[in-house]
């Protein structure tokens, strides 16, 4: 091989080292938080920080309230039996794609006010005020009333949280409270409750 070819290969040969250290992925990487949990950013949306502190607290519980309901939601969907499966099967799924939207629109509040929201299943599990159900296959009325009564603890808590978003001035939390977090559920509240009401199937009372 002539000194020129030598010469050329040897570049070429580093030249391809070089593309592939610059290709390559930065494994294993580890820093301080930019953040931490509870700490709030300066955000320029004319609120006060005691009031954006008040609220991302608020919702950051409102958050793994939310996030628990939508997995229970996803967990009935999956388990449900009995002559209602059909029904109950889409509508549960139906009602975890809802709360699913609700849980971005809580967390990117949060997010807006300086905030850093909940994320992991094991932090939402530690917050959450919503009982665990077991693992295991429940019928269809208990988990109906799980759900029903999760509902109810959402609804008491957005209200509540709305009003005090509303007397401090954040008009968008109390916003996202009223308009997302309680009509949706109310309303998913209304669909569920009515599949255990206690009416006969084929015949009607005293028929």
């Amino acid at each position: 091989m002539s000194p020129k070819n030598h010469r050329t290969n040897a570049k070429t040969h580093q030249q391809l080292e070089a593309g592939s250290d610059r290709a390559s992925p930065i494994l294993h990487q580890k820093a301080r938080e930019i953040q931490p949990y509870g700490k709030l950013t300066p955000m320029p949306i004319a609120l006060d920080e005691n009031v954006r502190a008040e609220s991302v607290g608020n919702l950051n519980q409102l958050l793994a309230d939310t996030m628990t309901l939508r997995d229970m939601y996803k967990k009935h969907h999956w388990q449900v039996a009995g002559h209602t499966f059909y029904q109950l099967h889409l509508l549960f799924d139906k009602h975890h794609g809802e709360q699913d939207e609700l849980v971005d629109t809580i967390a990117e509040r949060i997010q807006l006010l300086g905030g850093i929201s909940l994320a992991m299943a094991a932090d939402v599990a530690e917050t959450t005020m919503i009982p665990r159900p077991p693992r295991g296959r429940e019928e269809a009325p208990v988990q109906i009333s799980r759900l029903l009564e999760a509902h109810e603890l959402i609804l008491k808590e957005a209200r509540t949280m709305a009003k005090l978003a509303q007397e401090a001035g954040d008009d968008g939390t109390n916003d996202v409270l009223v308009s997302n977090v309680i009509r949706t559920n109310e309303l998913q509240a209304w669909f569920v409750a009515e599949h255990v009401v206690d009416v006969p199937l084929v015949r009607a009372a005293n028929a």
